[in-house]
Formats: C-alpha cells, sequence, structure tokens
C-alpha cells in the first residue's frame, strides 16, 4: 500500500490548531492517533521527528512522549537506530483483538436492560456507513464501521470500557489498512450493521447479540483467510 507523506503533514498541521497553548503529549498522542485510524499513516511507515514536530509545532520531547504512549497501545513500534514506525500487525494479534472485541461487544448488548435502548449513536454510525458504501467511499465507510463498533461497545455506559474499545479498534484499522481494498472487506457488513441496529431498535438484545457474535466470527475468518498472502506481499 503506498502513501503520501507530505499529505499526511498536510493534514497534521491542520490539526495544530486543535493543540492550543497547552499543547502535551496527549493531545499529540490523540492527534496521531487519529490518523494512524484514517490511512494518513498506513502500517510499515516510518514516521519523521522533524516533520511531524514542525506540521504540530511541538517539540521533539514531546512528540517522543507521544510515541512511547502510542507504542504502549500497540499502534507504533520503535527500532533502534531506525527509528519510530507504524505496527504492523501479525494473524496472533488480530486473533487477540476479535477475541476482545467479543468479550467487550456482545457483553455490551447483553447487557443492556429492558427496551427502548439508545441506539442513536448505534444508527448514526450504520447511516454514515450506508450512506459512504453507496457512493463508494470505502476508507469512510470503514471509518463509519469502526464508529457502529465503538457505539455498541459505549451501550455498557463505561468510560473505561470506551477508552479501552478506541485502543483496540484504532489497533484493528492496521489490519484493515494493510488489505488494500476495504470494498471487499466492508460491504457484507453493511448490512448487517443494518440487522443489528434493527433488532435493537425492536427492543430484542438477545437476536442482537447472536446477530454480532456471528458477524464478528465471520469478520474474524475473512481477515485471516486474506491476510498472511497479502500482508506477505506488503
Amino acid at each position: 500500500m503506498t502513501a503520501d507523506p507530505s499529505a499526511a503533514l498536510s493534514e497534521l498541521a491542520a490539526d495544530r490548531e486543535l493543540l492550543g497553548r497547552t499543547s502535551t503529549a496527549e493531545r499529540v498522542a490523540a492527534i496521531l492517533r487519529e490518523r494512524i485510524a484514517q490511512g494518513s499513516f498506513p502500517p510499515g511507515i516510518r514516521l519523521s521527528e522533524e516533520r511531524i514536530c514542525g506540521a504540530l509545532g511541538v517539540s521533539r520531547n514531546t512528540l517522543r512522549e507521544a510515541f512511547r504512549l502510542l507504542t504502549h497501545e500497540r499502534l507504533l513500534v520503535h527500532r533502534l537506530n531506525r527509528g519510530t514506525f507504524v505496527r504492523v500487525l501479525t494473524d496472533t494479534d488480530i486473533r487477540d483483538i476479535y477475541r476482545v472485541r467479543r468479550l467487550v461487544e456482545c457483553a455490551a448488548v447483553r447487557g443492556l436492560e429492558e427496551p427502548p435502548y439508545d441506539v442513536t449513536e448505534v444508527r448514526a454510525a450504520v447511516s454514515a456507513g450506508e450512506k459512504a458504501a453507496g457512493e463508494g467511499r470505502w476508507q469512510e465507510c470503514s471509518t463509519a464501521n469502526i464508529r457502529f463498533h465503538q457505539a455498541l461497545a459505549s451501550l455498557a455506559g463505561s468510560a473505561r470500557t470506551d477508552e479501552m474499545m478506541r485502543g483496540v479498534l484504532a489497533e484493528l484499522r492496521l489490519a484493515f489498512h494493510i488489505m488494500g481494498d476495504l470494498h471487499r472487506f466492508h460491504e457484507p457488513y453493511v448490512t448487517r450493521n443494518q440487522e443489528i441496529v434493527g433488532a435493537l431498535e425492536a427492543g430484542d438484545a438477545a437476536s442482537a447479540e447472536r446477530l454480532l457474535d456471528a458477524y464478528l466470527q465471520d469478520s474474524l475468518q475473512q481477515l485471516l483467510d486474506a491476510y498472511p498472502q497479502e500482508a506477505a506481499e506488503e
């Protein structure tokens, strides 16, 4: 997968105003995390300290602390005498990510109390994904799909769960990016997302959980079937 570092750096420069006068490593990490999730910095690419510092207007110490935070989240990897790179996931990583997803997302749906459920954010993500898919904007469809799953996890009503899932789903995007063909990976799930939110809107959490569990199993297998060969080609 090819990338345009200049375009990515221009996007970072646009993010500079988000930092304000009290810029911190956490804010820098949040910006870089989002850009990695969006595919601006794809797996395997080396991150230039000098150019990113210039784009965001931060010190090297601040950026290195942000890198450290993202390395702890398994989004980046530091290679001695070579620099910092966006991670390339292994199939073991992918299996573990899906294990966590099933534990958290299915439990969030299972733990819902009496309907009606507030699934406003879930529905918004589904609608955004359908619109993007209908217009052939598969990168945006991928982003909407991630937001759909984040919204499902948020049904648990736990700030700690939300924070953990943001990291898990950002890491998952590394696998999606290396595949290249987002259309092939996401198109089947546009309809399945609709089925899940439809069950929730009907007050049928049990059916929604069964649909979600099967969905995650199928998604994992599809990813593993394609990932090793295409990752090797990368």
